[in-house]
């Protein structure tokens, strides 16, 4: 199985997910995008494959988009979509592709939706929250 997260180490939520990526057995491709910046070819292909438009896939937190006016309604998708490859920290994560699908994965279990087999439990995430039980079984 092929496994791709645009990932970014700083954020917890994206560790979260890499961490039950790997949980698996499956080693993903880790795409940083802050490092590699994203296309507009790239970006519009994620967000079609994920039900997404830029404006539900902005983020709005700890990114500048206030400063660059992007939160006030009427905003058009053109100016989001070059201000997220001008400023990659724009696109919320982590979004990850596998043969079942795309998803922004927030909350991180979201990820799990998208995987063939989950990964043995118990799965914990940082925060300590238990994500699997010990049977594997789903808790969120």
């Amino acid at each position: 199985m092929s496994i791709v997260i645009h990932h970014n180490p700083d954020c917890g939520t994206s560790r979260n997910v890499l961490a039950i990526l790997r949980a698996t057995g499956e080693e993903p491709v880790v795409i940083e995008y802050l490092k590699e910046g994203w296309t507009r070819p790239q970006l519009l292909a994620l967000f079609a494959a994920a039900g997404l438009t830029p404006r539900s896939a902005l983020r709005e937190t700890k990114s500048p988009a206030e400063a660059l006016g992007l939160l006030e309604p009427g905003v058009p998708d053109d100016t989001l979509l070059n201000a997220m490859i001008e400023h990659p920290i724009l696109v919320n994560r982590p979004i990850v592709c596998t043969p079942k699908g795309v998803r922004l994965c927030r909350p991180s279990e979201t990820v799990l939706d998208l995987l063939d087999r989950l990964p043995p439990g118990p799965l914990f995430k940082e925060d300590g929250e238990m994500i699997l039980n010990e049977e594997g079984e789903r808790l969120a």
